[in-house]
């Protein structure tokens, strides 16, 4: 076993006996609570997990994307949500290569050691959507910084996050060549501004989302990361890395999907026999298996390109529909597999079907990844 194979089998277990002290019931309580899982968050926390993809030398366990996704991926398979803590590791590909060193400095030991929190990634707006050239939020230059004004929506965690990166246009639209131009990236301390005000918005989901509205928040000149006007650019790099990410915590859904219909087609009996002797049961169960394996295939290929600083932007694209595809599939086998008990809450099959259900939609609908295929992929015509 190579000594990447041996630190991924090590981050399986450690995810293991954590999620051993946070069991279906904890998870389950969360939900109807719709509250955020402190005691869980913490218990990662302290082993230095949400630190993962932060250099050594800032404190951090210097891991690559693919090593992080193993934790993700370890925490759904386990039965948990890995969204309350996902965006502190796939906000880290802005942070990491394109935040000065002083920001590094500043930021990069206190997320280390969970002092601080970055939860919070502010880029969807009511009017533009998935179209992020079209965001309207603005961020005006003053003489000591930017006083930001805009709405974003669909952010979550903001309640429980001390910093945020927030997408804000510099440059007029229509002073720009291109479009994706004169977008800039900020780094802002939710401590330190004034002026956001959050409207909590009630979702399927429990990710405690909300609408964010910026009134002239005044935000300093080094909050800025990277260069002016670039931002859309360093920004990919975070939703490349999103997407792997998700990829893999659909991996973990649906391998949790699996074992749960896999384990009771074994044990359920009707007419005198175990359900999972029928082909009609156990071949869709075994589909989805395959169909969840073989997405977690190009999840690697796109781990291991972003890692090693390639472009990986189709991998990461077709990995995050692959996965979130087999993740449905295996969520809705299982829920008929076990029929109307699969409808109760104390099966969990109803809560977890709801979580997986979002990537389907979330951070990216599946067709817009199909246009993206076929255009930048295939060399087809721009379809929108």
């Amino acid at each position: 076993m190579t000594e990447q194979a041996e630190l991924r089998k090590d981050l399986r277990g450690l995810i293991d006996r954590i999620c051993a002290d946070y069991p279906d019931a904890y998870w389950r309580e969360v939900d109807e609570a719709r509250r955020y899982p402190e005691e869980f968050v913490d218990a990662l926390t302290g082993t230095g997990c949400l630190g993962a993809l932060v250099p050594e030398e800032y404190g951090g366990l210097g891991l690559g994307l693919g090593d992080a996704s193993v934790l993700l991926e370890g925490i759904n398979a386990n039965g948990g949500n890995a969204g309350p803590v996902h965006a502190q590791l796939y906000t880290m590909g802005s942070v990491l290569r394109h935040g000065s060193d002083e920001q590094k400095r500043r930021y990069l030991p206190k997320i280390a050691s969970g002092e601080l929190r970055l939860q919070a990634f502010g880029v969807t707006e009511p009017t533009a959507g998935t179209d992020t050239t079209s965001i309207r939020t603005t961020a005006r230059r003053t003489d000591d910084g930017y006083v930001v004004n805009g709405q974003k929506v669909f952010i979550s965690r903001v309640q429980h996050s001390d910093l945020m990166l927030l997408l804000a246009r510099t440059t007029p639209r229509e002073e720009v060549a291109r479009k994706s131009e004169g977008l800039s990236l900020f780094l802002l301390d939710l401590r330190e501004v004034k002026g956001v005000e959050l409207r909590p918005l009630r979702t399927m989901v429990n990710h405690e989302t909300n609408e964010v509205f910026l009134n002239d928040v005044h935000i300093p000149a080094d909050a800025l990361i990277g260069e002016e006007g670039k931002g859309f650019r360093y920004v990919l790099d975070g939703m490349n890395a999103e997407r792997i990410l998700i990829a893999a915590e659909c991996i973990g859904d649906g391998r949790w999907f699996v074992e749960r219909a896999s384990r009771y087609a074994s044990e359920r009996e009707v007419f005198g026999r175990p359900i999972g002797r029928n082909q009609g049961v156990q071949f869709p169960i075994a589909r989805a298996h395959v169909h969840v394996e073989s997405a977690d295939l190009m999840r690697w290929k796109a781990a291991d390109l972003f890692d090693a600083g390639q472009p990986c932007g189709a991998e990461a694209n077709m990995a995050k529909l692959l996965a979130a595809d087999a993740s449905w599939e295996a969520a809705d086998v299982a829920l008929q597999t076990h029929g109307g008990y699969g409808f109760t809450a104390e099966y969990d099959i109803e809560r977890k079907f709801r979580e997986t259900r979002l990537y389907q939609v979330a951070p990216i609908s599946t067709n817009l990844i199909l246009s993206y295929v076929g255009e930048h992929v295939l060399g087809m015509p721009r379809s929108f």
